[in-house]
């Protein structure tokens, strides 16, 4: 069972520095949290938290809808990894932030760790760009002026749910053109079937991922 630090369910405080223990009921998950993460690494996760009794703390505000709750800014994975092994409080940092600093924070912190989802991750972009011009935003994000421009004029297509939830999700990045020839090269190795380019790439992109998984556990 994991360990918290002393303290029972603490009230709302404007400090950045203090480590409160909050019961996991009062955690909600950020809506347009745009992180997600392979269920291997989740499970990575909690064998650690659950070997070490230790774990970053997470990063929360006061709820800005529900009383006495607390909005996940960073901690996501932790917070589930932490329901898993069943403990009933978490250890967090209490941030006194707007929407627009908690968008920012969503776009830089949740990077650390899993992967992006695309929509919200647009979805985030789009409302910090309508208040902060592209220039000064590429400033505070890890994208660039151009990524950022190129992300918030994406179209995504509208498909039905039903739909939706039998495709692919969609992975973007940028890379420079050396990396280009060298994941080209590597997926061209992986000899993987598919019925079409895009099936072979995410099938061989998948083989390489699970054998870096496998020789690094």
């Amino acid at each position: 069972m994991v360990q918290p630090q002393k303290g029972a369910d603490s009230k709302m405080t404007d400090t950045k520095s203090q480590i409160e223990s909050i019961a996991l009921a009062k955690l909600i998950d950020h809506p347009d949290n745009p992180n997600r993460m392979s269920k291997t690494n989740f499970n990575k996760l909690s064998r650690n938290i659950e070997s070490t009794g230790c774990y970053e703390p997470l990063v929360v505000r006061p709820h800005p809808k529900k009383k006495n709750c607390y909005q996940i800014i960073n901690g996501h994975h932790r917070k589930k990894a932490l329901e898993k092994l069943q403990a009933a409080v978490a250890d967090c940092i209490i941030w006194d932030l707007d929407d627009k600093q908690t968008d920012v924070l969503l776009m830089t912190l949740n990077r650390l760790s899993g992967s992006d989802m695309l929509g919200k991750k647009i979805a985030i972009l789009k409302r910090l760009n309508a208040q902060i011009e592209t220039k000064n935003l590429s400033r505070l994000l890890p994208q660039t002026k151009k990524q950022i421009e190129q992300l918030t004029n994406l179209k995504l297509p509208q498909i039905p749910l039903r739909q939706a939830q039998n495709l692919a999700t969609p992975l973007i990045f940028f890379v420079t053109e050396s990396q280009k020839q060298t994941i080209e090269k590597a997926i061209s190795l992986a000899n993987a079937d598919g019925k079409t380019k895009a099936k072979r790439n995410a099938v061989a992109l998948n083989k390489i991922a699970d054998n870096f998984l496998e020789t690094n556990e």
